[in-house]
């Protein structure tokens, strides 16, 4: 599953603040560009993330209505809460403050 890993959850909560470029998704990871492309990948075939190439950049945009597609997917199974993007930064937030998973090296937590 695309939010099952962490560095995935981290990219989303990034790209809920703005469109980025891929080597400033890369910037906070202490991996390979091509590990992040990787995981960007994994996010866009899932739908979560589309890319855009303007001039030489590589862009990454969050898809929201990805998000509120598996809600009411999750709702008919009368099992979960709607998902809202609010909530989701909350959790996404929650997550990456774990003692064990690196922050955004900014320190800025406001939204």
């Amino acid at each position: 599953m695309a939010l099952a890993d962490p560095t995935r959850r981290m990219i989303l909560s990034m790209l809920l603040e703005d469109d980025m470029a891929v080597t400033d998704v890369a910037d906070p990871f202490d991996m390979s560009l091509a590990a992040i492309s990787k995981h960007l990948s994994v996010l866009a075939a899932a739908g979560l993330i589309s890319q855009e190439k303007r001039g030489r950049v590589k862009w990454c945009k969050l898809e929201p209505d990805a998000l509120r597609d598996a809600s009411v997917w999750m709702q008919a199974f009368g099992q979960f809460e709607p998902v809202h993007l609010d909530a989701f930064e909350r959790f996404l937030a929650a997550e990456l403050n774990a003692p064990d998973m690196p922050g955004p090296s900014n320190g800025d937590t406001d939204h």
